[in-house]
């Protein structure tokens, strides 16, 4: 089980396919995600690894956790999360992902806090019908109705559906498609709606109700292999560029 990433919620657009379908997408941006620690079962009682996600001001930090960012000897992060793996899929301290820890095709699972809208009545917030419009019903017509038993219990139960606050609430969207990838601005196309609003912080993992695809990075997608990778091909184009050149002014002393 590999650990998952956090991004952020850019807002939507879209994109098409390759017969042309049009295909709505979420953008989501990876911003400098970070391996902070890690958890042990000889020491914690599970496996688990620890990221952080964005940077932010070190006075906006509050000693505890500057004490955390100093032992991992990174720059303050906007929020923390814990994903749980496996042990075979640990990471080391220091390690940052990149957008290529998913494949495009791939199923993912997305969790976040929805959009909050406030107080809302019964009908709103929890879809009930509402009462009569006649029949001597008079002023609550929206109303929901009895909210419990007379002398027995006398009271309302707990977690009765009632009027309150709407949204606002920890959200796992299952099974959206990745459409694209975009390494260079560390970009994420998620296919359909994703919880959470503008600018809001989410979570990616692997689908648990699909199978992993064999392509994926085990144990994750590191953006220092991305770099290794990079490198390694603008060395061998310069080496090659230098071959070439040679060869070029080889012909010309020749001639």
């Amino acid at each position: 089980m590999r650990c998952g990433v956090i991004a952020r919620k850019l807002g939507m657009s879209r994109v098409f396919g390759d017969s042309g379908e049009h295909i709505p997408v979420t953008v989501l941006r990876i911003e400098d995600v970070e391996v902070l620690s890690i958890k042990s079962v000889d020491k914690d009682g599970y496996t688990a690894v620890q990221l952080g996600f964005g940077n932010k001001k070190p006075k906006n930090i509050s000693k505890p956790l500057r004490g955390v960012f100093a032992k991992a000897k990174t720059e303050p992060k906007e929020k923390i999360v814990e994903f749980r793996v496996s042990e075979d899929a640990v990471l080391n301290v220091g390690d940052k992902l990149s957008v290529n820890h998913f494949v495009i095709g791939q199923k993912v699972d997305v969790v976040g806090i929805s959009q909050g809208k406030g107080f809302s009545g019964a009908m709103k917030r929890h879809n009930f019908g509402g009462m009569q419009a006649s029949h001597g019903v008079s002023i609550s017509h929206r109303s929901h109705g009895s909210t419990g038993n007379s002398q027995d219990p006398g009271r309302t139960w707990k977690g009765k559906k009632m009027a309150g606050q709407y949204g606002n609430v920890r959200i796992t969207t299952q099974n959206l498609k990745v459409v694209k990838l975009l390494e260079n601005e560390n970009l994420i196309l998620i296919q359909g709606s994703v919880p959470g609003s503008k600018n809001g912080v989410v979570l990616l993992r692997d689908a648990i109700k699909h199978k992993i695809p064999k392509e994926v990075p085990f144990p994750a997608g590191l953006l220092n292999d991305s770099k290794t990778n990079n490198d390694d091909l603008s060395l061998s184009s310069d080496q090659n560029e230098k071959e070439t050149s040679s060869e070029v002014k080889g012909a010309e002393v020749e001639n």
